[in-house]
């Protein structure tokens, strides 16, 4: 068992991190340690997600057995090497962290922040928001329903975008279902909504068997909904690489679109902490170049 604290340096920082030894996934006995060394070894493909992007944790303190919380605000005992910018938004606004270094990863590790999401787009330097830089797919099968589904749909999605000379990265959710990372050429904050709920709804359409386009639960059984609402500036996705707050340590994990086509095994397609730090290994970062295919919506 570690000490209850621990300091150490990184890259430069001296961080004090406490209860190393704590259980955070009680199904599997995966500690607080483990997690903090998980995202260490995933920074170098994490932190260019989490770039200029305000970050909004889910955490969980006493462990994924236990009741989490999200958290917008950088917390008031936040250092001041962690950056911050300042979102208008209802009232007096949001202080959210950016993580611009492995610092500011491992801390937020370090406080039980399992689950990291990001909107789909940036803030500059001065902390103004950017138009989105993403759009994003979010397929949620209905009862009845998994990953494998949600591939079939993505495999459909994909066929539109590749004809509006888009390019899709897929990825799991980490929990049920499955994600499409679309980069794009953007100056407008409606826009990439606009098209992803127009593609929905076409598809909705072109297969009534297998989508759905609306948020009414009552009609999802048998079905995956295409969450195009995802866009909305206000929104945050589950980012790639983030870890989930389930019973094991899963991980929100890029898939190649071959992985997709083939896919028809739902366990086959959900990784761990561990899965993800050998993939890479294997396979390196499916999302290496992903900014480099932005393409303007048409």
């Amino acid at each position: 068992m570690a000490s209850d604290k621990t300091t150490v340096d990184v890259d430069g920082v001296r961080l004090a991190l406490s209860n190393l030894g704590k259980v955070l996934y009680p199904e599997t006995g995966f500690t607080k340690g483990e997690v903090i060394d998980y995202y260490a070894k995933v920074a170098d493909v994490l932190l260019p997600l989490l770039a200029d992007r305000p970050l909004t944790r889910k955490r969980w303190p006493d462990g994924t057995g236990s009741q989490p919380f999200f958290e917008k605000n950088a917390p008031a005992h936040t250092p001041a090497f962690v950056r911050t910018v300042h979102i208008a938004s209802h009232g007096e606004g949001v202080d959210y962290p950016v993580v611009d270094g492995l610092p500011t990863l491992v801390w937020l590790a370090n406080l039980a922040a399992l689950e990291l999401h990001t909107p789909q787009w940036q803030v500059t330097r001065d902390g103004e928001p950017k138009p989105p830089d993403l759009m994003v797919f979010d397929l949620d099968p209905g009862p009845g329903m998994d990953i494998v589904d949600c591939c079939h749909v993505a495999l459909a999605v994909r066929g539109t975008l590749d004809a509006d000379g888009l390019v899709g990265f897929p990825k799991t959710s980490g929990s049920k279902g499955a994600q499409i990372y679309v980069p794009i050429e953007n100056d407008s904050g409606s826009a990439p909504s606009a098209y992803a709920k127009s593609l929905a709804e076409d598809l909705a359409k072109a297969f009534p068997d297998l989508v759905v386009a609306t948020m009414d639960k009552a009609v999802r059984r048998g079905k995956v909904f295409i969450d195009w609402s995802q866009n909305n500036v206000a929104k945050t996705t589950i980012a790639a690489y983030s870890l989930r707050g389930l019973g094991s340590p899963t991980v929100s994990t890029p898939l190649t679109w071959d992985e997709v086509s083939e896919a028809d095994d739902a366990e086959r397609l959900r990784f761990t902490a561990t899965d993800v730090v050998d993939r890479l290994d294997a396979h390196g970062d499916l999302l290496a170049d992903m900014f480099d295919q932005a393409r303007p919506l048409p």
